[in-house]
């Protein structure tokens, strides 16, 4: 190995911006850990992938869903009456902002 791959001073950053407190001995082992991932990285880069085409999956999946097709809608009346509120055909619901910006 050519040197740490990520500096102690990156690895303090990145547990900041993630609200992260770290001792010392923390650092160190995330470091370490962070540069084993980054060396699996590399490794990965240089695997040729020429040739092979793009999938979402490694594997055939049938995730079963439905076909989508157009239905017409349910009565709007039926919903907002379920509601406990209602107001100009619309849900009402309790105000979570202030909008004070």
């Amino acid at each position: 190995m050519a040197g740490p791959k990520i500096s102690e001073e990156q690895v303090r950053h990145v547990a900041r911006l993630a609200a992260l407190t770290l001792t010392d001995d923390e650092v160190g082992a995330v470091g370490s850990q962070l540069g084993a991932i980054l060396e699996y990285m590399e490794a990965l880069s240089r695997v040729d992938t020429a040739g092979v085409p793009p999938t979402f999956h490694a594997i055939e999946v049938d995730t079963g869903l439905r076909a989508d097709e157009v239905v017409p809608a349910r009565d709007r009346e039926l919903y907002l009456g379920a509601a406990p509120r209602s107001e100009a055909g619309a849900f009402a619901v309790p105000k979570v902002l202030d909008g004070g910006g």
